[in-house]
């Protein structure tokens, strides 16, 4: 599957399952975070591609929703999962 592709797939769950996504200018990595008891993830948007996908990945493993489409579990195994047990981290 493109990259391109990918974080459409991300983004599209992140949406599902009811948070919101914004991308903003920051000094930061990005991540979840909760403005007054509303769900908003946010990505630093000068992140590469490649960063903006392990982002949404990692939140979306970090939220652990039921359901998710076996796409998406992929991404999330390959990307963060796979990362944990190998002792690197990205971002």
């Amino acid at each position: 599957m493109k990259k391109t592709a990918q974080l459409s797939l991300l983004e599209n769950t992140v949406k599902e399952i009811g948070f919101s996504l914004r991308y903003e200018k920051g000094n930061f990595l990005g991540g979840e975070c909760r403005l007054r008891d509303d769900n908003v993830v946010v990505v630093n948007k000068f992140l590469p591609l490649e960063g903006k996908i392990y982002t949404l990945a990692q939140v979306i493993s970090r939220i652990n929703p039921p359901g998710l489409s076996l796409d998406v579990t992929k991404i999330i195994d390959r990307l963060v999962v796979n990362n944990l047990f190998s002792g690197k981290e990205n971002g």
